[in-house]
C-alpha cells in the first residue's frame, strides 16, 4: 500500500465532515457561503491544514474566518467523534487564495476580450 494514501483518504473524510457540519451544525451568523475546497495531511496525522473560500467581499471573508476559529473547537470534536482515529488532529484553517487568483485570472481575461473586439473579428476573416 503506498505510504501517502492513508493521509489522502483521511484528508477526503475531514473534508466532507467538516463541509457537512458547516452547513448543518455550525450556526454562527459570522460563517457565511464557505466551500472547504481541500484537506492536506501530515504524514503522521497529527494536523490537518484545511482550505476553504468565501462568498463575498473582504469584509465576509474576515467574518468567515473569524466564526471558523470560534468554532474549531467544536469541529475538532465532531470530526474526533465521527471517526476512527487514535488521535483527532489539530484543524488549521486556511483561505485559499489560489480560487482567488484563477477568478482575477479569469476577469482579465473577460477584460482582453471585450476591450479588444477586432481580435475576434480578425480571427473569423482568416478562416
Amino acid at each position: 500500500m503506498p505510504q501517502g494514501s492513508r493521509p489522502d483518504r483521511v484528508a477526503d473524510q475531514i473534508r466532507s465532515e467538516l463541509a457537512l457540519l458547516l452547513t448543518r451544525e455550525v450556526h454562527d451568523p459570522g460563517i457565511g457561503f464557505v466551500t472547504i475546497t481541500r484537506v492536506q495531511m501530515t504524514p503522521d496525522l497529527q494536523q490537518a491544514r484545511v482550505f476553504y473560500t468565501v462568498l463575498g467581499d473582504d469584509q465576509a471573508r474576515k467574518n468567515t474566518g473569524r466564526a471558523i476559529e470560534r468554532a474549531g473547537p467544536f469541529l475538532r470534536r465532531q470530526i474526533g467523534s465521527r471517526l476512527r482515529l487514535k488521535r483527532v488532529p489539530e484543524l488549521t484553517f486556511l483561505y485559499d487564495e489560489s480560487i482567488a487568483g484563477q477568478d482575477r485570472i479569469e476577469r482579465l481575461l473577460n477584460e482582453v476580450r471585450t476591450a479588444d473586439p477586432d481580435v475576434d473579428a480578425n480571427d473569423d476573416h482568416k478562416s
